[in-house]
């Protein structure tokens, strides 16, 4: 049965005295039934699907599959549909079951680390890092080779850093592998980040926003000129942010030109660059360029510099609108931030309509969620009264979360829209804390109070959103 699975990439469904029931996609090759009947001498009973769906199952069939470390064969040359490649060898085998594991369990990377003894392999999943396998040296130079052939990087050279990227199919999905190759003691290290062609840009209403906060992001949007920013750290998911809010205006009335770093998504009807600092072209000169080219919206991936600080308050305040990202803790640093890049006050006032801040925290598993009881030192860290009818919820664990618990993830906001009340106060001053103060005051709600409504609604737990929201904002 295991050889179905294996060989003809067919799916066994019951197998009798006299007969082998089968799973198999709509227009299959009858002479690969006909060579399945004759090599197992038994009568064939095909069950036919559609393709997508029998492709869908084949990869959970797969990824449930232990990995053979002892085949020996030729390594193969290039991955095609990696369902249905044959097994060629054990790094060919193994490299392709922990890719179709790792698509199937939605993982975001795929680590693997040489060590003294052995190879430790790693899968990123909803920002966590979870040890899938661990396999013998000998075998980790054979993965590492055919990664390197795969993304044509120099087979021979194990001294200097190498990255590269691979394109693959699995099934009906088309994935960019992007390769970094890092000699470290013990050999490479190798990290994969898969990312998916044609990815699905998240709209506005997918981001995990209250009804609120969504309606200030359409606003901000809509705005003709001025700067929006999104804030937090790396991994955030700012620029998916920015992405929803060009999908929410894109338009053939509108001209809209990104310049990244690089580009994360393609979006059709949307110009994107990506800088190039080797032949000069930063972001201050790519958005330089970008202004003679009669943009409405102008998305720049990241304000790294004083120059590209004033250039983006400069086309913000001359009838563009520019969505941009910085790295600050919380929305009211952002205002701060400007003004130590060397933005005057009264520019920041004029040009800045909104900021959001945000950090990514892990969701409840739906299919193992379950309601406990609260404790009073919980309660106290998130500042909330004993209150005998709350109840907080967790997952326990199962196949569908791998054991975590949690499953995708959601973000959690602060959105400080500037009013003029608050652009008069930016001009007295641009301390963060006092902007905080002054805003709390016109009902500004923090990432923690979001955090909490959260936890209240069961969306994620107390555990995510206290280390996601850092320690000074509690």
């Amino acid at each position: 049965m295991d050889n179905l699975l294996k060989s003809y990439r067919l799916i066994p469904l019951e197998e009798g005295e006299g007969f082998i029931k089968v799973m198999v996609p709509e227009g299959i090759d009858p002479l690969i039934i006909e060579d399945l009947r004759f090599s197992s001498g038994k009568e064939v009973i095909p069950v036919f699907v559609e393709q997508g769906e029998f492709a869908q199952r084949l990869q959970e069939a797969l990824a449930q599959e232990e990995v053979s470390l002892e085949v020996e064969g030729e390594e193969g040359t290039e991955i095609r549909d990696i369902l249905y490649e044959e097994d060629t060898g054990p790094a060919v085998s193994f490299l392709n079951q922990t890719i179709i594991k790792a698509v199937n369990v939605s993982a975001s990377d795929i680590h693997i680390e040489p060590y003294e003894r052995e190879a430790l392999v790693r899968m990123r999943l909803d920002g966590v890092l979870h040890e899938y396998a661990q396999i013998p040296l000998s075998l980790h130079e054979q993965v590492v080779s055919r990664i390197k052939v795969l993304a044509n990087l120099n087979v021979a050279e194990r001294r200097v850093p190498q990255d590269g990227k691979i394109a693959i199919k699995v099934g009906r999905r088309h994935l960019d592998l992007r390769v970094s190759i890092l000699p470290t003691v013990f050999g490479e290290r190798v990290v994969l980040r898969l990312l998916e062609k044609g990815g699905k840009v998240l709209r506005l209403e997918d981001l995990g926003l209250w009804e609120e906060d969504l309606l200030k992001l359409r606003r901000l949007s809509q705005k003709p000129y001025g700067m929006v920013l999104a804030t937090g750290p790396t991994g955030a998911g700012k620029s998916t942010t920015l992405y929803a809010m060009i999908l929410e205006i894109k338009s053939p009335k509108k001209n809209i030109i990104t310049i990244e770093d690089p580009p994360e998504y393609q979006i059709e009807g949307v110009s994107q660059i990506q800088v190039n600092p080797k032949v000069g072209l930063t972001f201050a000169v790519g958005l330089r360029s970008i202004l003679r080219q009669d943009p409405d919206v102008i998305m720049v991936g990241e304000i790294r510099d004083s120059e590209t600080a004033q250039i983006a308050v400069q086309s913000a305040l001359t009838g563009h609108l520019v969505l941009s990202t910085l790295h600050t803790n919380d929305a009211p640093s952002a205002i701060t931030r400007l003004f130590d890049l060397g933005v005057e006050p009264f520019l920041i006032a004029s040009a800045l309509e909104g900021v959001i801040a945000q950090r990514l925290v892990r969701k409840i598993c739906h299919k193992c969620k379950e309601a406990y009881k609260p404790s009073e030192e919980e309660l106290k860290e998130l500042g909330i009264e004993e209150n005998s009818h709350i109840y907080f919820y967790k997952g326990k664990g199962c196949e569908n979360c791998m054991g975590t618990g949690y499953r995708g993830r959601t973000g959690i906001y602060e959105v400080l829209e500037l009013d003029e009340d608050l652009k008069k106060f930016i001009l007295k001053t641009q301390d963060a804390v006092e902007i905080r103060s002054y805003a709390k005051g016109k009902g500004f709600k923090s990432m923690l109070e979001d955090g909490i409504r959260k936890i209240m609604a069961g969306i994620t737990t107390t555990e995510e959103v206290l280390k996601a929201v850092k320690a000074e904002e509690r």
